[in-house]
């Protein structure tokens, strides 16, 4: 199973609607996924229609007072892990020795039956965005196509470094989406030149697709579907189809 990290702990950079995407993709191509909502908004979990069912969630799992097994929620986007909002405290009750490993632990006993374990991690540095790292095999990092993405982007490489050096040193930063991204602006343009000088210095790349606004991703989410079966012909749909073959090698079969 490859796990991947959906991470950037600026909010409102389209970080669930990718996990969204990525999960929603794999699993009309055939791939047996997992995805996970370590994010105390739930909005991967709203997205993949979870059903309330208090006590088996994704805090439960790192508490170790539920086997993950238990709290898998099986759906027309792949199963999963749904968050819980007591995430948002996350950093306080997990407070003992090897706190950062508690979800590849979890994970390890449900390798067998996914192909790819996608992780919605929170808009935070906090020890849920470690563990979503030390669980990961790679991280993408989506990121608007404006300054303030640049300087989210710097802060989180100083984190992924200290999980490299101590959790987990064969994390893998895959590269840095662009969202948002308007082709015809100069800014977006300009913001993709300096990214890629970012994403050298972090050893990693900005992948040539790029993510276009669109309604048609706000329509989906409010629906709760799919966005590939909501909008299959939209531009936004056709740049997360590009992203699965850049990013993942996927031939769009759906």
């Amino acid at each position: 199973m490859k796990s991947i990290a959906v991470v950037n702990q600026k909010g409102g950079v389209g970080k669930s609607t990718t996990a969204a995407a990525l999960a929603g993709g794999l699993c009309l191509c055939g791939r047996r996924v997992l995805a996970v909502d370590l994010d105390a908004q739930g909005n991967l979990s709203h997205t993949m229609r979870a059903q309330p069912r208090p006590g088996k969630s994704i805090l439960e799992v790192l508490l170790g007072t539920l086997p993950a097994s238990e709290a898998v929620q099986a759906t027309a986007m792949g199963d999963l892990l749904p968050a819980s909002k007591g995430l948002s405290g996350a950093d306080a009750f997990l407070s003992e020795t090897g706190k950062e490993y508690r979800l590849r632990e979890a994970l390890q006993g449900l390798s067998g039956a996914y192909d790819y374990c996608i992780i919605d991690s929170p808009p935070a540095l906090g020890i849920a965005t470690v563990n979503a790292l030390t669980g990961a095999d790679m991280a993408i990092v989506p990121a608007q196509a404006d300054i303030y993405s640049l300087q989210g982007v710097e802060q989180l490489a100083a984190t992924v470094e200290t999980v490299r050096r101590y959790c987990n040193p064969g994390l893998k930063v895959d590269g840095i989406l662009l969202t948002r991204y308007s082709p015809r602006s100069v800014l977006s343009r300009e913001v993709r030149e300096l990214m890629g000088q970012l994403a050298q210095r972090l050893g990693t790349r900005v992948y040539q697709s790029a993510i276009r606004e669109a309604i048609a991703v706000k329509e989906a989410q409010i629906s709760r579907e799919n966005l590939f079966t909501y909008a299959p012909g939209s531009n936004v749909a056709k740049d997360y189809q590009a992203f699965l073959q850049e990013a993942l090698g996927i031939s769009w079969e759906g």
